[in-house]
């Protein structure tokens, strides 16, 4: 086996990296309701534990290095490209910053990222007009915010996967969904008649391509 110096113990990358990624995100959703910060603290949990395991500690890699030097004799362990677990994993060979689910990733988080722009600039103006949110992304989901956020989690899990970070990923879908059926609740309240149309022709997080067709996913 050979050892090239160690992808790890880079403290500095790790609050460099977090505090770039959550001051990116926090300039676009600017959370200001208990709900938009528990949103927010969430992601912000799921950053930190990534980015942590990249470039401090490799727990998943600990955890697993049994079961990885059995596997995988040659492996070098403490490299960061090991960390790359699906590159790992599928044997593929080569930098794995080059494969395919790495490029993968960036689209995801490109368009998560966008996704989340583009939603915060429509709810901001609606909340000014004390309006309901229908345009732009909102007029294809009901949620854009949440599924921004989901989408540039599962980024971040097609290009460095982490034992903890698979474990946070359901637990946060689950968390976003009941905070969409809450704000709904409040948005059924506030705006009545005008909510149940704009639900009964929009999809909650998927979007569907039926124009003026009563949906509910």
């Amino acid at each position: 086996m050979t050892h090239d110096a160690s992808g790890y113990g880079l403290w500095t990358l790790v609050v460099l990296n977090s505090a770039l990624f959550l001051m990116f995100a926090f300039s676009f959703f600017k959370p200001q309701t208990g709900r938009d910060w528990r949103t927010f603290g969430a992601f912000a949990a799921f950053i930190v534990a990534l980015f942590v395991e990249m470039y401090g500690f490799p727990l998943s890699i600990y955890l697993m290095s049994g079961w990885l030097q059995t596997k995988y004799p040659n492996l070098d362990l403490l490299s960061h490209n090991t960390g790359h677990l699906w590159s790992t994993l599928l044997g593929e060979k080569g930098d794995p910053h080059f494969g395919a689910l790495h490029i993968a990733s960036y689209v995801f988080l490109g368009f998560g990222f966008y996704l989340l722009s583009n939603a915060w600039n429509v709810l901001y103006h609606a909340q000014r007009r004390n309006e309901l949110a229908k345009t732009g992304p909102y007029a294809r989901i009901r949620h854009p915010q949440y599924v921004a956020f989901v989408l540039i989690l599962l980024g971040f899990l097609l290009q460095w996967p982490t034992l903890l970070t698979l474990v946070m990923f359901p637990i946060l879908l689950v968390m976003y969904g009941r905070l969409a059926i809450t704000e709904e609740a409040e948005m059924r309240k506030r705006f009545g008649a005008d909510f149940e149309a704009y639900a009964a022709r929009t999809p909650r997080f998927l979007p569907s391509f039926k124009r003026d067709a009563p949906v509910s996913t």
